[in-house]
């Protein structure tokens, strides 16, 4: 498990770290987690990385920003220790 807290430096984080799944905030200081999120779409070494979007609003327009981007599930805060264990385990098993 690694962190990054900068969206303007993640996907070179990112790049370096070559994660199983990643698990991306909306909010970022710097740059969104959409942004973030199309980066790493738009780049064919990270693209196929599953990504777990959260976020503390959970309102139908920021699940459909998720899912334009590319988002591979979306999880609204507060959420239970349990449940994104859960969700990560399913993405990186596929």
């Amino acid at each position: 498990v690694s962190s990054h807290a900068n969206g303007e430096t993640a996907v070179e984080a990112i790049r370096r770290i070559e994660p199983e799944v990643i698990v991306l905030d909306v909010m970022l200081p710097n740059r969104s987690g959409y942004d973030v999120l199309r980066d790493l779409r738009e780049d064919a070494q990270l693209s196929h990385i599953p990504v777990l979007m959260l976020t503390a609003r959970g309102q139908a327009k920021d699940r459909q920003l998720a899912q334009e981007a590319g988002a591979s599930r979306f999880m609204t805060k507060p959420f239970s220790n349990q449940s994104i264990v859960a969700t990560v385990r399913e993405l990186a098993d596929g």
